[in-house]
């Protein structure tokens, strides 16, 4: 793990009260050893909150006063500082790749849930169970082949995003929805059993999603 506890920045990350987009960048912070201020804002704030940020829409993380936005955006700024992009330009692209992957995925599950009216979400779940099966396959297969991780045989931050949206996918798709995929609910189980993130998992808010 990359030594991040010597970086002296103050972190604040703000999103709601729930896992969500932000679950990923708080496993990486957590990983990283990095304190923050895990800045969660209910309903009743959003509506003042919202024409503060960059885009209308959170998470944001604000370093040190400056606002990084756009959830992969913050993604690759931690995984950068935190030296989890592999260890050469070709595997940096096979993590960024991955993390792109990840968030189809994630796009998809969305807007299904939240997205969609009641109707047409009930007429579109074969379908959309059939998308998720897609990329969860092609996911699966990585990890089988790369040494239980997504790039390299090690750890990168597109393990790290996976198991990150792993608490708000179970939500979505059923807490067995890796039963099928064994080799991504070993991922999860390691990514989950590191020492930050671990002790992240065991004092997050009990939330929904």
């Amino acid at each position: 793990m990359s030594d991040a506890r010597n970086i002296m920045s103050n972190y604040k990350l703000t999103y709601f009260e729930f896992a969500g987009l932000a679950e990923p960048l708080r496993f990486l912070l957590s990983y990283g050893g990095i304190d923050y201020k895990d800045n969660r804002l209910s309903q009743k704030d959003w509506p003042v909150f919202k024409p503060q940020t960059p885009l209308e829409q959170v998470p944001i993380l604000e370093v040190d006063g400056k606002t990084l936005y756009q959830s992969n955006a913050i993604v690759r700024f931690l995984a950068n500082k935190l030296k989890l992009f592999g260890s050469s330009e070709l595997e940096h692209f096979e993590v960024d790749a991955h993390v792109e992957t990840i968030g189809d995925l994630r796009s998809l599950l969305f807007n299904w849930t939240w997205a969609e009216t009641p109707e047409n979400k009930i007429a579109k779940e074969a379908e959309i169970r059939k998308k998720a099966a897609f990329y969860l396959d092609k996911l699966e297969a990585s990890v089988k082949k790369n040494g239980g991780y997504f790039v390299g045989g090690k750890l990168s931050a597109a393990d790290i995003v996976f198991a990150g949206f792993n608490y708000v996918f179970s939500y979505i798709l059923g807490n067995e929805f890796l039963a099928d995929y064994p080799n991504l609910k070993n991922l999860v189980e390691k990514v989950n059993a590191l020492p930050g993130i671990k002790s992240h998992i065991a004092k997050r808010p009990k939330t929904l999603c």
